[in-house]
């Protein structure tokens, strides 16, 4: 017979104390579930909001079997983790991890995690693996130009991904990416969406999709619900279902999709924990993904996944030249507006492009007037953009 649950509850150590940590600290806090958190940065943007942070590498196993020795589970907000010193830390300890050491091999390198998906008969863009110019000529050959070169480990908001536009730009993509690499074909999408999915226990659920707009290969915006047909939508939860069976432990998935030619889904990637793109859950749905991953992790039921209203977030990005002291100016209009969350993540110094923080607006659950969902949510967008970009940390004095 299972231990009925009790609050307070179980400690959670994390490997990676960024933004992400800090938001899972915020949501388990009223679940009775205290966070330590191990991060190579003293501070770190999760430290004021959880019980704890260890100072360490996320590759130093003194410090991993710390944070195992004082929590109950464990589990990463960020893919640097080691899945095979987590493997031993969790052999030496008994301190479940989740998700599974395995998922984490398998999605850390982009290659596998295509092979995985197409194995199981997941749509993914064809690709191909290169290991030098000549092979990447070779496979150009096949899946024609332009296409994508991605690096097969390490690469995050755009850092190893590059366009490549010619069979003659082979040497050039490739010191660029400078390492094992993957090339994609090119996917004439219509938009891209993102599945926000959870595994409990014995329970799977998914988020409404979403549609994510990027500028240079950072996510700038996520639209809740997508602008996109329902049996669009309806087909991304039906793949990113199919995704969740393959991956192995519990917790959330940020599952980024491409509405492609003739409404086709495509898989792009897979993240092992709580997505950019699910950051509209905080307001816009009944539990966020961040409560969703610390319920899940801890073994306890999932909430509901369920959208409260439309909902847009954006995020809010390094505005500046090079890197200075972080600070936000023109947060005014926000927090002065009905409906419009401003989430600060804590990072001391702000450097071009960086992700800062972010804004959500949510819309009226479909009272405000309107009877048509989409130019609701078109309204929002242009409205939460406005808000966006009143911020600044440009010292304009």
């Amino acid at each position: 017979m299972a231990t009925p649950l009790s609050t307070p509850g179980p400690t959670l150590g994390v490997v990676g104390g960024g933004q992400l940590g800090r938001m899972l600290a915020e949501a388990a806090g009223p679940l009775g579930v205290e966070l330590v958190v191990l991060d190579p940065t003293p501070d770190c943007p999760a430290a004021p909001v959880c019980r704890d942070q260890i100072v360490g590498e996320f590759d130093d196993a003194d410090a991993v079997r710390e944070l195992a020795e004082r929590a109950d589970f464990l589990t990463f907000e960020i893919e640097l983790a080691d899945p095979d010193l987590l493997d031993r830390v969790r052999e030496e300890t008994g301190v479940p991890v989740h998700p599974s050491p395995d998922t984490l091999r398998t999605i850390q390198d982009k290659l596998v995690q295509k092979d995985a998906l197409a194995e199981v008969g997941v749509p993914v863009p064809e690709y191909r693996a290169v290991d030098d110019a000549d092979e990447l000529r070779d496979a150009l050959d096949e899946l024609g130009t332009p296409a994508m070169v991605k690096a097969r480990e390490g690469g995050y908001d755009g850092r190893g991904n590059a366009p490549i536009e010619s069979p003659d730009d082979a040497e050039a993509v490739l010191d660029e990416i400078g390492g094992a690499a993957m090339v994609e074909a090119f996917v004439d999408y219509e938009r891209e969406l993102s599945v926000i999915g959870v595994k409990g226990d014995d329970e799977v659920a998914t988020f409404p999709a979403g549609e994510n707009v990027h500028r240079e290969e950072i996510l700038r915006e996520t639209i809740v619900p997508a602008r996109a047909d329902e049996a669009v939508r309806q087909r991304a939860h039906e793949v990113a279902t199919d995704v969740l069976e393959l991956m192995d432990g519990r917790g959330v998935y940020g599952i980024e999709l491409f509405q492609g030619p003739d409404d086709e889904i495509l898989v792009n990637e897979i993240a092992p924990r709580p997505h950019n793109s699910g950051h509209w859950t905080i307001e816009g749905a009944v539990a966020s993904q961040f409560e969703q991953h610390v319920r899940a992790v801890t073994g306890r039921p999932l909430g509901s996944t369920a959208q409260r209203s439309p909902t847009v977030m954006t995020n809010l990005l390094g505005d500046v030249e090079e890197t200075q002291p972080a600070q936000l100016r023109g947060v005014d209009e926000v927090l002065g507006t009905p409906r419009a969350g401003l989430h600060w993540y804590g990072k001391r110094d702000v450097r071009p492009l960086r992700k800062m923080g972010h804004v959500t607006l949510t819309g009226d659950d479909g009272s405000s007037g309107t009877s048509d969902e989409g130019a609701s949510v078109d309204d929002l967008l242009a409205r939460a953009r406005e808000l966006r970009d009143a911020a600044t940390f440009v010292d304009e004095s």
